[in-house]
């Protein structure tokens, strides 16, 4: 049987499995800092506008320690949405967005908040995954896109995505869990650029149990180099995770595979090497 919940309850301390209670949302979400909070005093009123929020198994998301939490990408104002999942559930979210966002006033807020920029170029875009790699090492929460930018596959299925999901999963401790989402384009259509002002679109998540890297990352630590051929095989595990995911959340049959990435760049593109 699925577990929904509902963004009220899905903070509360849930029992699982052996009877382990979940800590409070509080004490999970750690120290928050000034800047977190103006964020939240934004972000939370303005997402329950224009998201009715349902999540599938929230309690999936570890109440401590590091995560990699892998996404698909529908829509400009995931983020917002993908927010509050993870606040709700009692943990910090630190997401990897591009680097034109941080200018100004909005920039400094974001930064201190624990976000952490990509830049276009290859050089800077590694750095960011070393930066994302320390956030991890330091036991926080990092959201990752790995399509590096609103799909482009009309049905909006999951294109291909970049590998920088894959490092970073492959080089650190922390749980990978995939996350499915559906309902923002709803209301923002990236593909039609177009904003349609719905006040409660229901907009679904569904988080899935961590992926199980614990093979590969031995082979890695033994010595297996970081090839492109084990990159792509590691994202696509991954991404399969979470399109069959949002199959189950749509409930329609998932393509066999990913939707091309145009040959063009696209707007807001990150590069390979940051998602």
């Amino acid at each position: 049987m699925t577990q929904e919940s509902s963004p009220q309850a899905a903070g509360s301390p849930a029992v699982r499995g052996g009877g382990t209670r979940r800590p409070s949302k509080w004490r999970t979400r750690g120290h928050i800092p000034w800047s977190l909070w103006m964020a939240v005093v934004v972000i939370y009123p303005t997402a329950s506008l224009l998201f009715k929020l349902r999540y599938r198994h929230g309690d999936r998301l570890p109440a401590t320690g590091p995560v990699l939490l892998v996404a698909n990408h529908v829509s400009v104002l995931d983020p917002l949405s993908c927010a509050r999942l993870v606040w709700d559930n009692g943990r910090v979210p630190h997401f990897l967005a591009k680097q034109a966002v941080f200018k100004g006033l909005a920039g400094t807020i974001l930064r201190h908040a624990g976000q952490i920029p990509v830049a276009r170029d290859a050089t800077d875009a590694t750095g960011s995954l070393v930066l994302a790699r320390a956030d991890l090492e330091a036991g926080n929460l990092v959201v990752i896109y790995p399509e590096g930018s609103v799909t482009r596959d009309p049905d909006w299925w999951p294109m291909q995505a970049r590998t920088g999901v894959a490092r970073l999963a492959l080089t650190t401790d922390a749980a990978v869990v995939p996350v499915a989402q559906w309902g923002p384009q709803r209301v923002h259509d990236y593909q039609a650029k177009k904003f349609h002002p719905r006040l409660r679109q229901p907009t679904d998540y569904l988080v899935g149990e961590p992926v199980d890297l614990t093979a590969l990352r031995a082979e890695v630590r033994a010595g297996r180099p970081l090839t492109p051929e084990l990159l792509r095989e590691t994202t696509d595990l991954i991404m399969g995770r979470v399109r069959d995911q949002l199959a189950e959340l749509r409930g329609e049959p998932a393509p066999a595979g990913f939707a091309p990435r145009p040959r063009k760049k696209l707007p807001g593109d990150l590069p390979g090497t940051a998602a």
